[in-house]
């Protein structure tokens, strides 16, 4: 069943309250006196329009306003309920009294618009709303405005227009710059939330809140930093699952970190993990403060592109290449018109060369416009149509203009367009804002702000991919690698020898060079002999960060006499240049050599947000000054290792390059799927460098390696609880026998099962269907089947129970359940297919999820039944389920169970 938001009484109330303070006239004078007068204005308004009964005036008259201060509530005066909303505009040390008056007056939200510079203070009225059953946004929130019902609880200035975009800020300040800015576009927006201290409603819960807002269709956040990875990641990605996110990211940090072991550590800047973080979540980052102005003007528009592919239009050769420049420098391609294509615009257009950028010349007549735009309608090749208008003698941009509105209407493919200048088109591009059609006055603005959404489809591939912590590929000897890690920790040591490192990525199957200790020149002789030359020598020592930079590496050694010489070289090198480092000795391994071989490089660190980071970019001594890094966040299949390795400036040199063959992407690939499964199951990890991996045609070989490990024991909690993104569950999996003998296997949800339960949903029987939906619903929306199949497995367990039938499976039972935002409790819904009812599946699904919730600490349960549905309470009761009847709804029972408790044995019905 779907319940109201926690946050409705904050973004979508009933009534507001105003509380305000007579005690502090100057301060009144600043800031809360223009509020109290806006207020009372939009209060006299809203009660003029109720009385006229305007029908269209219904919603907006639904909002009650009232005023109060505190001195006149504590003088007697009579609390008012209907109030969900109480706008605190009292200093902050008035604010907890602010609080107990909005509570009687039945506020179950609360702004604080004051700003508040004491942690304990924050924490206390924190500590005094929940103790009141009140959610608190801010202190020094600017507010909030929801214009889709003229409400302005904010101090945001002029409501905007509305609209369907939100914009979610942690700085009042800029929120209230861009809707200066929108106060002369057509753009409108459906929520608008200054996010203030985040002493209570963070952003992570005003994220979820939007992902079930019907008035939101994109969001736009401004960001500066964030406390609780996983509950920020969870609610972005959920998000992400079904509306376009945009992200302004400020405070960027290009510092590296001081005191890092290894190169990854030291490449680890803040706005790259941050980038990564919102890539993976499937948002859009913006750089630029203007970037965010053409992101909301193109998401306010009636449809976004699907691709990055676009074709242009214009009336003249130089706007066109700009915007073609532009384009190439954001990865948007230009194609060619193919032939079909090339066809129409030939026959429309005669003496027009069929290319893109399509040039109509200076002298385009309105109809030229609208039969190029037409004719570009059904163009396989493009994603999108980008029309230039530059205004000059002769140019009737008048007409051109009225040409383009009328055309766009009934457009199939994201339409939008740049009227270049400014007096003379101002009104004109005012005319193509009110028509829907993103417009702006540049070629860069217009193309950056079609790559910005765009971008926004390609990280949806990405948000899509929920991998598994161990791959399909061969099991790895996890028991035997965490022997390496615990020999290591049992000896005080955090940093492993190049040798331990070695064991630990063949315990993973990593392919990696023979690599051998020798304490004194003899063993080295020896070890160089069965090797077989030319070999390498490195020196050994737990002190030594980087080798090469203390002369501690020793290439193409190419027999006896070269080894002895240069192992004492080696020795007296790094002795001079770390004269306290520890030396055990020097490593001998093979010396790798193929004409093809590319020196790469894959790292692992841990940020103190997001935990383990992935890292993968070109290799060899220069890694820390070449930077061609990319990053990702475990866990990673062959998708998300392939989309890493492209995203770097060193794939172009992947494939065959300067009479080099290719090099075995697979085996690359690999490489990084195996070390993701290291990060998953070894959360010890805290540093990795393989540098260099040598990849060629042959596959892929780490040559050298270095381990950090983090000697602090792991924290109690969920299982992959040290990482930003929890991996699919297969260890949920397991077979289920049904009484009449058949077998089913329950597992967790994927992505891929949107067909099957919609088939699953379709077959329900009408009362089926109603008694799990408490509707009349014939098939899950597309929204619903990505909501309900697209899941994030820290926030929620879906389990199928699935059979095989014919060549595929066929699901016939689910159970779910979602946490509640205390992440405490969770609530549980269930359906069984007609066909499967009576044969204990119900019961074997509950009980694998009642089992999951405890293994991950929560403490209740709980659930709303039909009071009809006789069979379900009756398998509840069996289950060990309290039944009580729902406070607000007489027709459902409220069925809950204390998690502590074992469930009762027995053979329920299902």
């Amino acid at each position: 069943m779907e319940h109201r938001h926690y946050l409705s009484p904050m973004f979508d109330p009933a009534g507001v309250l105003l509380i305000v303070s007579r005690e502090d006239p100057a301060r009144d004078t600043s800031w809360a006196a223009p509020i109290r007068a806006r207020f009372a204005a939009e209060a006299a308004a809203a009660a003029a329009t109720a009385g006229s009964g305007a029908a269209a005036a219904r919603r907006v008259r639904s909002i009650a306003r009232r005023t109060v201060s505190l001195e006149a509530a504590g003088s007697g005066e009579l609390p008012q309920s209907g109030c969900d909303l109480a706008l605190i505009a009292t200093p902050i040390g008035q604010v907890e009294a602010a609080l107990a008056l909005a509570a009687a007056h039945g506020a179950r939200a609360a702004a604080v618009l004051d700003r508040c510079d004491d942690d304990v203070l924050a924490r206390r009225l924190v500590e005094k709303a929940r103790a009141l059953h009140i959610r608190l946004l801010g202190p020094g929130s600017m507010g909030m405005m929801c214009p889709p019902v003229r409400l302005d609880a904010s101090r945001l200035g002029r409501l905007p227009a509305s609209g369907n975009v939100a914009l979610v800020s942690q700085s009042g300040v800029l929120a209230g710059a861009v809707l200066d800015w929108a106060g002369d576009t057509a753009i409108g927006f459906s929520l608008i939330v200054s996010l203030g201290f985040e002493a209570d409603v963070d952003l992570a819960q005003v994220l979820d809140y939007l992902a079930g807002d019907s008035r939101t269709k994109a969001v736009v956040v401004y960001l500066e930093a964030v406390s609780e990875a996983r509950g920020f990641m969870s609610a972005l990605r959920a998000l992400a699952t079904v509306k376009p996110v945009v992200v302004l990211k400020a405070g960027r940090d290009a510092s590296t970190r001081t005191g890092a072991r290894t190169h990854s550590g030291a490449i680890a800047a803040a706005d790259a993990v941050y980038s990564a973080a919102l890539r993976r979540a499937g948002a859009v980052q913006v750089r630029l403060f203007t970037q965010l102005f053409t992101a909301v003007r193109y998401l306010a528009a009636r449809n976004w592109p699907l691709g990055k592919r676009l074709a242009i239009v214009s009336n003249g050769h130089g706007p066109a290449m700009l915007a073609a420049d532009q384009a190439w420098s954001q990865g948007i391609r230009l194609l060619p018109f193919g032939e079909a294509t090339g066809l129409a615009l030939r026959s429309r257009l005669p003496g027009i060369a069929p290319a893109n950028p399509l040039n109509l010349g200076i002298d385009a007549s309105p109809t030229r416009f609208a039969d190029a735009i037409e004719a570009l309608a059904q163009d396989a090749d493009s994603d999108a149509l980008l029309v230039l208008m530059s205004p000059g003698g002769g140019v009737d941009a008048r007409a051109i203009t009225d040409r383009v509105v009328s055309v766009s209407r009934g457009f199939a493919k994201p339409l939008f367009a740049c009227w270049l200048g400014d007096s003379s088109v101002r009104e004109l591009r005012s005319k193509l804002d009110a028509a829907g059609l993103p417009v702006f006055r540049t070629p860069e603005a217009a193309v950056d702000a079609f790559s910005t959404v765009a971008t926004f489809h390609q990280n949806q591939l990405l948000l899509q991919q929920v991998p598994r912590s161990l791959s399909d590929m061969e099991a790895p000897d996890v028991a035997g690698a965490r022997v390496v890690l615990q020999a290591a920790l049992a000896q005080g040591r955090e940093v492993l020898s190049e040798v331990e490192s070695k064991a630990l990525l063949a315990a993973f199957r990593i392919p990696v060079t023979r690599t051998v200790l020798a304490r004194d020149a003899d063993q080295a002789e020896r070890h160089a002999d069965e090797i077989g030359y030319p070999v390498v020598m490195k020196i050994a020592s737990h002190d030594v960060t980087h080798k090469s930079d203390v002369g501690g590496v020793s290439l193409n050694v190419r027999n006896a006499a070269e080894v002895r010489a240069q192992f004492a070289a080696i020795l007296e090198s790094v002795r001079a240049a770390l004269p306290a480092a520890r030396l055990e000795g020097v490593t001998i391994q093979p010396m790798v050599r193929s004409r093809g071989a590319r020196e790469l490089y894959v790292g692992v660190f841990r940020n103190r947000l997001f935990g383990p980071v992935i890292a993968f970019g070109a290799g060899g001594t220069r890694v820390e000054v070449v930077r061609d890094t990319t990053l990702e966040f475990p866990p990673l299949n062959a998708y998300l290792a392939r989309s890493m390795i492209g995203r770097t400036r060193v794939a172009a040199t992947l494939g065959e390059f300067r009479g080099a063959p290719a090099v075995d992407d697979e085996a690359l690939a690999r490489v990084l799927v195996r070390v993701s499964e290291m990060v998953c199951e070894l959360p010890q990890l805290a540093e990795m460098d393989i540098n260099p991996l040598i990849a060629d045609e042959r596959g892929a070989i780490a040559v050298d390696a270095r381990i950090v490990l983090d000697p602090a024991p792991v924290a109690a909690g969920p299982r992959y609880g040290h990482m930003a993104i929890m991996p699919y569950p297969a260890h949920l999996s397991r077979e289920s026998r049904l009484r009449d003998g058949r077998s089913c296997l329950l597992r967790p949800i994927q992505a891929e099962d949107a067909d099957r339960l919609q088939r699953f949903t379709r077959g329900l029987s009408q009362q089926s269907r109603y008694f799990r939906f408490i509707s009349t619903l014939n098939e899950l929306t597309p929204r619903m089947l990505v909501r309900y199949t697209q899941i994030d497995y820290d926030r929620e367990l879906a389990l199928v129970a699935v059979c095989r039938e014919g060549d595929g499976d066929r699901i016939i039972g689910v159970a779910r359940y979602l946490l509640n935002p205390d992440r405490d409790t969770c609530e549980f819904a269930i359906a069984v297919g007609d066909d499967f009812q009576g044969q204990g599946l119900g019961t074997a699904l509950m009980r694998a999820l009642i089992e999951e919730a405890r293994l991950r600490g929560l403490k209740r349960m709980e659930g709303y039944v039909l009071a009809i549905n006789a069979p379900m309470i009756q398998l509840m009761r069996a289950l060990g389920f309290t039944i009580d009847r729902d406070p607000d709804d007489e027709t459902l029972k409220l069925v809950w169970i204390a998690l502590e408790r074992p469930v009762q044995a027995g053979s329920p019905p299902a």
